[in-house]
């Protein structure tokens, strides 16, 4: 009896033990698979809904932190810099296509394989079927389809004679006061070229040639000293808001939220607005870090989530029917997104090959011109 006792004995402390050491174990795992995510994106009300579609429900289900770290703008210099450095510390990148084929290569960030990376669609259609054209770049993949408009203060025209196409932008007479426009070549040569009468389907090839360009220069020069130049998504609202500039340029979104949230009076310019994508690339070497976010991030459901936060159209097919109300107010988004029928009769597509291939030659004739 006695043996018999020590044994059973013997038997609880081997399985004491062994579920000791299993959670262990498990405490472990956990430890090891929570982990701080570097998010790099562009700040204001964008980075605010990817925080509540994206961020938020992954440090639930995981547990992981995210950084949110606002340098998109800067994105293409940082990794540059981090890389040369030989210390990349961001995780994910929120970065434009023209930026990623350059990112790309030059071999700073991660080629993606999307139909093994991303999710399919609910009803199994694989990524590379299920984004819009031109969503999915070799190193890139889209989130959002967004634009560059124009945007007025209501307040600072009469009711009778508020403006509405770009070329209103150029109107000094008619139009008085002051322009804020982003301080880049990018949107500002193509406006230009359209408000001087060039027709939308031929911006592009005007501009490969000198005589486009200059073209587009001495348009930009008929407004020039009435413009503020902005650097930073946050400042075209709050130059509006505070009546410094009647027009300003700026990413929808951003206008959305300040007339929905705040109530702010400003309308949107539609006319010529130039449309593209924005989504996410990986840093080399940082894959294995951002797989399943990544896929969780991309997938149908989050992607549609994002746009009741904004007014960005997914860039998933199998995301638009999950779109409904803004989260909020409860507005219906649809007349407020970029590709709804009346806001992209007269759109522009950005050419990303363009700008991979001019960017840099023209923001150096841009910065001489804003010299001069």
């Amino acid at each position: 009896m006695k043996q018999q006792g020590n044994h059973k004995r013997a038997v609880r402390r081997t399985l004491t033990l062994a579920v000791a050491s299993a959670s262990v174990v498990g405490l472990a795992s956990v430890a090891q698979a929570q982990q701080t995510l570097n998010i790099v994106s562009w700040g204001g009300a964008y980075s605010m809904s990817q925080d509540r579609a994206y961020h938020q429900p992954w440090t639930e289900k995981t547990g992981d932190e995210i950084v949110n770290i606002d340098r998109s703008a800067n994105a293409l210099a940082g990794l540059r810099a981090q890389s040369q450095a030989g210390n990349v510390t961001w995780d994910l990148v929120d970065m434009l296509p023209a930026d990623a084929m350059i990112a790309c290569a030059e071999g700073l960030i991660e080629p993606l394989d999307h139909d093994e990376l991303l999710a399919d669609a609910p009803d199994g259609t694989p990524p590379s079927e299920d984004f819009v054209d031109g969503a999915l770049g070799e190193c890139f993949v889209a989130s959002i389809v967004y634009s560059n408009i124009v945007a007025f203060n209501s307040e600072m025209f009469p009711e009778d004679k508020q403006p509405s196409t770009i070329e209103d932008v150029f109107d000094l007479e008619n139009y008085p006061g002051q322009r804020a426009l982003m301080r880049r070549p990018i949107n500002n040569l193509e406006w230009a070229l359209i408000a001087d009468g060039v027709d939308r389907d031929d911006v592009y090839d005007m501009l490969e040639t000198e005589e486009g360009i200059q073209r587009a220069f001495d348009k930009l020069d008929t407004i020039k000293d009435n413009v503020i130049w902005w650097e930073e998504g946050a400042q075209p609202p709050q130059l509006l808001a505070d009546k410094e500039v009647a027009f300003a340029s700026a990413y929808n979104g951003r206008i959305f939220d300040a007339m929905v949230s705040e109530d702010q009076p400003f309308e949107i310019i539609w006319d010529a607005q130039v449309f593209e994508l924005d989504g996410w690339v990986v840093p080399t070497g940082k894959l294995d870090k951002v797989r399943d976010y990544l896929y969780f991030a991309t997938d149908t459901q989050r992607l549609a989530d994002q746009a009741q936060y904004i007014s960005y159209g997914p860039a998933r097919l199998s995301s638009s029917e999950y779109v409904s109300t803004h989260a909020e107010t409860g507005i219906e988004m649809e007349p407020h997104m970029p590709t709804y029928g009346p806001n992209f009769e007269t759109a522009i597509q950005k050419d990303d090959e363009f700008w991979a291939d001019y960017s840099d030659e023209l923001s150096q004739r841009f910065d001489a011109w804003l010299a001069q």
